[in-house]
């Protein structure tokens, strides 16, 4: 009612709330398929991140750098479109308003959340624990590296990978849970191929990031800064290139790693002085106890243990339907279960019936693919035309890097919801490549490709056709045999 009576109430055709991939994407293509239409886009930061240098490498995978960059570029390329510099305070989806931060009222006719995910804090407001989510806490993370001779990483996932890789100077306490290093993108077999490179020398870096970084102002030094969830947008996937990851010790890199164990509790010196715990801590600032009883001292840990949909402030007097993981629930036009309300990106969960060979996880691709597809749904609706769900959901693929190696993933790459009803075929050259086919009833379903293999694209053709391979057996990995052409 309120806002109703508020003569001042802007009212925008399309309103997309998140600077991050998910939310600019959305921007980009709402703007080309309707120009004349009026966009906002609302976002916390000064700066929007971009998808540049975007590679379509087959019919499933694509390549592309993230970039992050004034949010001015955007709104010269759309003349139609309106930045507001402001985090979101409420929604009130019964009047279709949103009200920001600093007390202004716009009002939408459809809305798409990309708000992106927040980082998974092992503990709130210690100031020895940094979450890494945004350009803000990479630059702080580099400042306190500097000085630090140990520090204790904390996760399995991807910046936790790319992170005990590049730190040098420093000695790494690396705490994972599971059974081997990065389980969410691999199996063991290729955790035990990834795991040389942790101790080799690194090959030497060509020239330094070629991208422009904007900064915002820098703290004052020293000052100890814990990350809200307002902080900016995720990095991009490249995201310690340019940025120098160096301890204050002149040695190389020691990574330890403590497998099947989580954080039991984390101590301060001082409080350390009053508790029975007698260890190892010394004089170290702070001190961690891991499940499995050994307790390491540190200069600070890294929480790097992945992210929860950011749906704060949207819940707050709606009535969205909410995903086990926390995330809005989305049907196949990416509409939540609000009239008028879309969302894209980490902040939503894909609720349609998958195809069998795709699985949501929280990555740049997908939320480029979501925002791009959000866009065109909500463009659709408003211009009353049929849309079919994307192909980019008929296949997961994903392209990234760890430990400088390619690493392509395909399909069900981890034999995800296949019980025991498949079988694995595996070639690995150590310190070249690593390839692994998951096959279902005689068909191919997933891949896993480290290194140069080349075969990311024959595969991808094997499993959207679906084709029998039983006839075949071993031999799909003969290395002796030419697959490519054998497949033509």
């Amino acid at each position: 009612v309120r806002v109703m009576a508020d003569k001042n109430v802007k009212t925008f055709q399309f309103v997309i709330v998140g600077g991050g991939i998910a939310g600019v994407t959305c921007v980009e293509q709402l703007s080309s398929q309707i120009p004349s239409a009026d966009v906002a886009l609302i976002t916390a930061g000064p700066h929007i991140k971009a998808v540049a240098n975007y590679k379509q490498v087959s019919r499933a995978l694509e390549e592309f750098d993230v970039e992050e960059r004034p949010s001015s570029v955007l709104e010269e390329k759309f003349p139609n479109l309106t930045v507001i510099h402001s985090p979101v305070k409420s929604l009130d989806t019964e009047s279709h308003s949103l009200e920001t931060t600093d007390g202004q009222v716009f009002g939408y006719e459809k809305l798409c959340i990309c708000s992106g995910g927040r980082p998974k804090l092992l503990t709130q407001d210690n100031p020895y624990v940094l979450g890494i989510r945004d350009t803000d806490s990479a630059q702080e993370f580099q400042k306190r590296l500097s000085k630090a001779r140990r520090i204790v990483v904390v996760g399995n996932g991807g910046i936790a990978l790319e992170l005990v890789y590049e730190v040098e100077g420093c000695e790494v306490i690396w705490a994972v849970k599971d059974k081997a290093i990065g389980n969410t993108f691999f199996d063991a077999g290729a955790a035990q191929f990834l795991i040389p490179s942790l101790e080799a020398s690194k090959p030497e870096v060509a020239a330094p990031c070629k991208r422009p970084r904007y900064t915002t102002e820098d703290r004052a030094a020293g000052s100890l800064h814990t990350f809200t969830a307002e902080s900016g947008s995720a990095l991009g996937p490249d995201w310690h290139e340019g940025i120098v990851l160096r301890g204050a010790e002149q040695v190389v890199s020691v990574v330890r790693i403590e497998y099947h164990c989580e954080v039991e509790k984390i101590f301060t010196s001082e409080e350390l002085l009053n508790s029975p715990v007698k260890s190892d801590c010394g004089s170290w600032p702070v001190c961690i106890l891991l499940t499995n009883g050994k307790t390491f001292g540190c200069d600070f840990v890294v929480s790097a243990t992945g992210v929860v949909p950011n749906t704060e402030p949207f819940l707050h007097g709606n009535t969205f339907a909410v995903a086990d993981d926390g995330g809005l629930r989305v049907d196949d036009h990416m509409r939540t279960s609000e009239s008028d309300v879309y969302a894209a990106g980490d902040v939503c969960t894909a609720c349609w019936e998958h195809s069998p060979l795709w699985q949501q996880m929280r990555l740049w691709t997908q939320a480029r693919q979501m925002g791009w597809y959000a866009g065109r749904c909500m463009a659709a609706h408003v211009l009353s035309e049929k849309i079919e769900l994307d192909f980019c959901f008929e296949l997961f693929s994903h392209i990234t890097k760890f430990f400088n190696y390619k690493v392509v993933l395909l399909g069900k790459f981890n034999g995800q919801g296949l019980g025991s009803e498949h079988e694995l075929l595996v070639r690995c050259t150590k310190g070249q490549e690593y390839v692994k086919v998951v096959l279902s009833n005689g068909r191919m379903v997933g891949a896993v490709l480290i290194g140069e293999t080349d075969l990311e694209e024959t595969f991808e053709n094997l499993i959207l056709n679906q084709m029998d391979l039983t006839p075949y057996g071993e031999d799909l990995l003969n290395p002796n045999i030419d697959i490519e052409d054998y497949f033509d």
